[in-house]
């Protein structure tokens, strides 16, 4: 059986982040399927329920492995599922990790995300005592890097061509956010 304790569910004012399960395939798909969504990330649009499943079974696997994954975005308001936010990976010995996200194009520019990862960010501090936390978008991926700014993230550089996807070579912007930024950031003022 899996470990809950990896991957608990988290909430936030506005979401609940949970495990991600097969009932969740249809609600998935529905975004998955939209090329706005998958236009600048590693993977293709989602043409069928089969390519959604497949995902959700690598999800799965993962659970079971206690590796590293996405949890469920669920708007708590009306109990649909309409993203996902997790970690790319998670390296321990260097109590380093990556976050990554996708979201339905309905709920864009509503500050979902940003909610969302400042929960992750949260999460991997507090319960994983990580020291750092990046994020990577390529460069035309505004949104992706403003969600980035808002939690508090720093820009540290373009990685230039790193990322091979969809034939092409991409630019990508590095953000980190440091255990110390993010005590700093919600430590008690002194005035």
């Amino acid at each position: 059986m899996h470990n809950d304790t990896y991957m608990p569910t988290l909430e936030s004012e506005r979401l609940v982040l949970r495990r991600i399960t097969k009932d969740d395939v249809d609600d998935m798909f529905a975004y998955a399927c939209d090329p706005n969504v998958s236009r600048f990330t590693t993977w293709d649009s989602h043409r069928t329920l089969e390519d959604t499943l497949k995902y959700i079974n690598v999800v799965l696997t993962k659970y079971e492995n206690n590796e590293p994954t996405d949890w469920g975005i669920v708007d708590k308001q009306y109990g649909k599922f309409i993203g996902t936010v997790g970690f790319v990976y998670v390296n321990s010995n260097h109590s380093r990790a990556e976050i990554g996200y996708a979201l339905s194009k309905k709920y864009w520019e509503q500050g979902i995300m940003t909610e969302a990862v400042r929960e992750i960010i949260r999460y991997g501090f507090q319960e994983l005592a990580l020291n750092r936390i990046e994020a990577r978008a390529e460069v035309p991926n505004i949104g992706s890097w403003r969600v980035m700014e808002k939690v508090n993230m720093k820009f540290e550089g373009i990685l230039r061509q790193h990322l091979f996807a969809k034939g092409a070579f991409h630019d990508l912007k590095l953000y980190s956010i440091l255990a110390d930024d993010y005590k700093a950031l919600f430590a008690p003022s002194s005035t």
